[in-house]
């Protein structure tokens, strides 16, 4: 009869070959493709020693089906800490059945999510899969249901992260596209629906999976990748990056941290004097502005390659992570279109979900004219700005460096919509068009009778934008709260976070809205 160590050895055995997953030529050849394991991805996101692992020996479904993997099921879950504190954690293994999903293997994902949201933790998926596990039929496509199911449900409730570190195909692409963020590996990740080689079948294209979708594709085109890295290793760290600046759960504030260069908050900042020109026809890009104003110049861009007219991303002032959104004059001349207005109202609606004070740096001529725009729903688009905005009840602060014409000075956060404060800087332009083409309108007459023309069209330039287009106007009707200095925008920015730490607005009782999707 076998006594207690010899039941712990047996016990020991298993947990190590589980461990194994596919075995050591299936791990040889997951580190031949320039790919890690589950588990050693683990490692490397989350603080040393913290891995608890959840349900080690349940097994897959399939034996029955005459197939010999390891015991266990491909996919490792438990929880572990970053930073110090808690996380919740799923990785794919692509050694078994090349991480396909099976029944088992999504009950383990499902038990991993409700434990996270139970205690309050974000979840991250770790992804590395052909897709369905043919073998177990509908009992895969159930499983992921129920993958899916949790993904919506648990929305705003706990931040969810999604690394696409392999393939990701099928109807496995839809539970990364509900979670809050996407990473993805260059070259070595793919998201697609249907496969390269199912295309050829049916067209007779050839295609290869990074043009189909790789991490350049879906972080320039398509908007489905929130950040890229040229290695696994980078894009771990990426994810532990972001998860500093959130807090964990949608009842908690981020943490504070404080700033590593001290500076006073009243330190004026001579150097944005020259980073926006005067000039409204100059360029320059915003994300300079952004560096000088918050903490440490850090500044964690979301979708940095997509629609690159906004930008968006997370900094912090005074050690408070704040949201950030601002429009790039460097692109487009700053202008919305369908991309930028889609990329900006998603990042307002997460910040608002998890207590992230929302700040906005104006410099707009509009949302972007033509029959393409329109035919592809620019009016649908541009509108989920203006709902976003609308509904967010987090502290939410604009700054008008320059221009703020028409739909669009009104839809980024403007005091109508429920900014708490709206500062302008002295050489900002607000009005329904820019001044050239407001004087070219309201003054036409008079511009086409005079005996000189252009200087006629200059002089009326120069009268609307002294009488309508200045930031005085605006402040005289109470829609800017104070026309500041550019080198106290951090001062000013610092004091209105302390003001609105403790903000409360409730909106009328009701189901949920209905956003123009």
């Amino acid at each position: 009869m076998m006594d207690m160590f010899d039941k712990i050895e047996i016990m020991e055995e298993r947990r190590e070959k589980v461990k194994l997953g596919g075995g050591e030529k299936r791990i040889d050849a997951q580190h031949d493709r320039g790919k890690l394991t589950a588990r050693e991805r683990i490692d490397l996101l989350l603080d040393e020693g913290t891995f608890v692992e959840l349900n080690p020996f349940i097994e897959h479904r399939g034996l029955d089906y005459g197939t010999s993997e390891a015991p266990g099921e491909g996919v490792v879950t438990g929880y572990g800490k970053i930073e110090g504190r808690l996380v919740f954690v799923f990785a794919q293994d692509f050694t078994v059945f090349g991480g396909a999903l099976g029944e088992m293997h999504a009950t383990k994902i499902a038990k991993v999510m409700d434990l996270a949201v139970e205690n309050g933790a974000p979840i991250i998926g770790l992804n590395d899969s052909g897709g369905a596990r043919i073998q177990e039929g509908v009992l895969s496509l159930d499983g992921y249901g129920h993958i899916f199911y949790r993904n919506a449900i648990y929305s705003g409730v706990v931040p969810q992260i999604s690394v696409i570190m392999g393939p990701c195909a099928g109807g496995a692409v839809y539970s990364p596209a509900i979670t809050d963020f996407v990473f993805m590996v260059e070259k070595t990740s793919q998201m697609f629906i249907t496969g390269p080689k199912v295309i050829e079948s049916v067209t007779g294209a050839k295609i290869n999976s990074e043009d189909l979708g790789g991490a350049k594709i879906h972080s320039t085109k398509s908007g489905n990748a929130h950040f890229t890295a040229e290695s696994e290793e980078q894009v771990l760290q990426e994810v532990r990056r972001l998860i500093q600046f959130l807090p964990s759960n949608h009842e908690e504030k981020p943490p504070v941290i404080k700033p590593q260069t001290s500076r006073p908050v009243d330190e004026r900042l001579d150097e944005l004097l020259d980073l926006v020109p005067v000039d409204g026809r100059k360029v320059y890009d915003v994300r300079k502005v952004i560096k000088v104003i918050v903490d440490d110049r850090e500044f964690l861009e979301v979708q940095p390659s997509f629609a690159k007219n906004i930008v968006i991303g997370f900094a912090r002032i005074e050690g408070e992570t704040v949201g950030i959104v601002a429009n790039n004059p460097k692109m487009m001349a700053g202008g919305l279109d369908i991309d930028s207005s889609d990329k900006c109202s998603r990042f307002i609606r997460f910040c608002d979900c998890f207590n992230i004070p929302l700040i906005t740096f104006e410099d707009v001529t509009g949302f972007i004219p033509g029959v393409q725009q329109e035919h592809g729903g620019i009016i649908r688009h541009g509108a989920k700005i203006l709902y976003a905005y609308s509904e967010a009840t987090v502290p939410k602060i604009t700054v008008i460096l320059r221009k703020a014409f028409g739909g669009a000075y009104v839809a980024l956060n403007s005091k109508a919509i429920g900014a708490d404060l709206v500062f302008a800087w002295p050489n900002a332009e607000i009005a329904v068009m820019g001044p050239e083409g407001a004087a070219n309108i309201i003054f036409a007459k008079e511009i086409r009778e005079s005996a000189d023309p252009e200087s006629t069209r200059a002089a009326k330039i120069a009268e609307y934008r002294e009488r309508f287009a200045n930031p005085y106007v605006a402040a005289a009707n109470g829609m800017v709260d104070d026309v500041i200095d550019p080198r106290d925008t951090r001062k000013s920015l610092a004091s209105a976070l302390e003001m609105l730490r403790n903000k409360k607005k409730a909106l009328p009782k009701k189901k949920h809205g209905n956003i123009p999707l």
